[in-house]
């Protein structure tokens, strides 16, 4: 038996010392946090004491209670809704700027799209309570086009959260589903023309199907962080209804329950989990 060359044996080396600091920073910041939260989570508050007895009760509770269980049927919901919404908004304007707008002038269009996002996400939600609210813009305008006589209230409901969503998740979505249409080559829908395929046609047999990459890539980032999110249930949507994220934040403020806070997050992340499994299949990040 040969000993290996020095040269494989560097080149090893190498590549374990590329690895190594992010093996590391993975298990320092994202392992090991899920690991003492689910640790946190088969815990148990009583009182003000913290027991360390490791049972199941935590998620006993979650079933049992229906306004915990209720939680996560109204995040699933929203963020189905805002999902949807927001891909059926983003395909068409994706299209249009990456077929209709001239290639010089597309990177130009895609900054003018971009721009109103630099602002701040918490700033961007309650601009659109000023929209949303009794007093807002939109109240005003229906009392003085005499639409209505009273102020009327967008805000604190699911429709005013499903909106916030939907604005700040559109153009994620239309710069995934974009980045999918500019590498597709024109002589597929040209072998489809010379088929016979007309302009519908080719677009549902082939520029749909082939950009279909682009667009779950970019719903799983919608559902993972819309799911997740705190900011705009909590500013837009009030606390009639209250969202899973809403639910972890009140375990620890107001009732300090931090093994019934991680319980709630290791559902959410198996939530995510079981998305991620059935969209795995058209999850080809690679090719967009």
């Amino acid at each position: 038996m040969t000993d290996r060359p020095p040269r494989y044996l560097s080149a090893r080396v190498r590549a374990w010392g590329l690895l190594l600091p992010a093996f590391l920073w993975t298990i320092a910041f994202f392992f090991a946090p899920l690991a003492i939260m689910g640790l946190y989570s088969l815990w148990q508050r009583v009182g003000t004491r913290l027991v360390s007895e490791i049972s199941l009760q935590n998620y006993e509770k979650f079933f049992a209670k229906s306004f915990l269980f209720q939680s996560l049927v109204n995040s699933i919901e929203v963020t189905v809704m805002v999902t949807v919404i927001s891909v059926l908004l983003a395909y068409p304007l994706a299209y249009i700027l990456a077929e209709r707008v001239p290639r010089r002038w597309q990177r130009l269009a895609l900054i003018l799209a971009i721009l109103p996002f630099w602002t701040s996400y918490v700033v961007r939600s309650y601009s659109w309570l000023l929209v949303l609210s009794e007093g807002g813009i939109l109240s005003n305008f229906l009392l003085d086009m005499g639409i209505t006589e009273d102020p009327v209230s967008f805000a604190n409901n699911r429709g005013a959260t499903v909106v916030g969503f939907v604005h700040f998740f559109v153009m994620l979505l239309t710069l995934t589903i974009y980045a999918n249409l500019v590498q597709l080559s024109p002589s597929y829908r040209k072998a489809a023309a010379d088929l016979g395929a007309g302009p519908l046609r080719a677009f549902l047999h082939v520029t749909l199907p082939l950009t279909l990459p682009g667009i779950m890539v970019g719903a799983f980032l919608t559902f993972v962080l819309c799911i997740g999110d705190y900011i705009t249930p909590q500013i837009l949507g009030g606390s009639r209804e209250l969202l899973l994220p809403q639910t972890i934040m009140m375990q620890i403020a107001r009732r300090s329950d931090f093994p019934m806070a991680s319980a709630l997050a290791m559902i959410l992340m198996a939530v995510v989990s079981l998305v991620y499994l059935a969209c795995a299949r058209w999850l080809k990040i690679d090719r967009v």
